[in-house]
C-alpha cells in the first residue's frame, strides 16, 4: 500500500493527473485539484522527502518536481478558462438560461462584467479561490461575450496566483513538519482558508446597478 502511494505520487504521471483534474475542474468543481496540487508539493518539499514513510526516488527531486507542477497546473488552469469560456461564448443561450435561474450565478456574473468593463477584474482573481467560483467566472465571461483581451490577462494571473498558494503552502508544509499527511492536511487546511476569505471578499464585492 505504501510502495503503491510512494510510486504514484513520485511517477511522471501526477502531473498529467494534476493537470487534467484542474482541467477539467471548471466544468466538474468537485474535482480535488486543489488537493492534489498541495500533496504533490509536499511530497516535492524535502531534500530526501518522506511521503508515508517512503524516501523520494533520488537525494535532490523538489526543483525539477515543483518547476513541473507549477507549469502543469497554472497551463491547465489558463486552457480550462479557456475553454469553459469560448463554450459559453459560442453556446450562450444555454449557459445563459442555466445562469439566469440561479440568483447567485447571475449577480456574479453581472459583478464580474462590471468590473472588466471598467478595466479589472480581481474577482476572477478572488474567485480562482472560492468554491466553483472559477465556473462562474469563465462561463459567466463567455454569456457576457467579454472579449477574450479583457479576460485572459486576469485568467493567467489568477492561474499564477492560485498554483502559487497552492504549491507555496504544500512546500512550507513539508519543509517544516516533514512530507507527510500531517503537513498536506494543514497544507490543505490553508487552502481551504483561502476560499472561505475569497468568497466573503466576493459577498462584499459592490452589487451591479440595475
Amino acid at each position: 500500500m505504501q510502495d503503491t502511494l510512494g510510486t504514484l505520487l513520485y511517477a511522471p504521471w501526477i502531473y498529467v493527473i494534476v493537470a487534467v483534474s484542474i482541467l477539467l475542474d471548471v466544468f466538474v468543481p468537485l474535482l480535488p485539484s486543489g488537493a492534489l496540487v498541495v500533496t504533490a508539493a509536499t511530497a516535492a518539499a524535502g531534500t530526501a522527502a518522506d511521503v508515508a514513510g517512503l524516501p523520494a526516488p533520488s537525494p535532490n527531486p523538489h526543483l525539477p518536481q515543483l518547476f513541473l507542477l507549477v507549469v502543469c497546473a497554472t497551463t491547465a488552469s489558463i486552457v480550462g478558462d479557456m475553454l469553459a469560456y469560448s463554450a459559453a461564448l459560442h453556446g450562450g443561450r444555454r449557459f445563459g438560461d442555466s445562469i439566469v435561474r440561479s440568483r447567485r450565478l447571475s449577480a456574479a456574473a453581472q459583478r464580474l462584467d462590471l468590473a472588466l468593463t471598467r478595466g479589472g477584474g480581481p474577482l476572477v482573481v478572488l474567485a480562482r479561490f472560492a468554491p466553483a467560483g472559477r465556473a462562474v467566472v469563465s462561463l459567466g465571461a463567455g454569456v457576457t461575450r467579454r472579449r477574450k483581451r479583457e479576460f485572459l490577462p486576469w485568467s493567467a494571473l489568477a492561474a499564477v496566483v492560485w498554483t502559487g498558494y497552492s504549491v507555496g503552502v504544500g512546500y512550507l508544509g513539508g519543509q517544516l513538519l516533514g512530507a507527510s499527511w500531517f503537513s498536506t492536511g494543514l497544507s490543505l487546511l490553508a487552502l481551504l482558508a483561502a476560499g472561505v476569505f475569497a468568497v466573503r471578499l466576493l459577498r462584499r464585492a459592490p452589487a451591479p446597478v440595475a
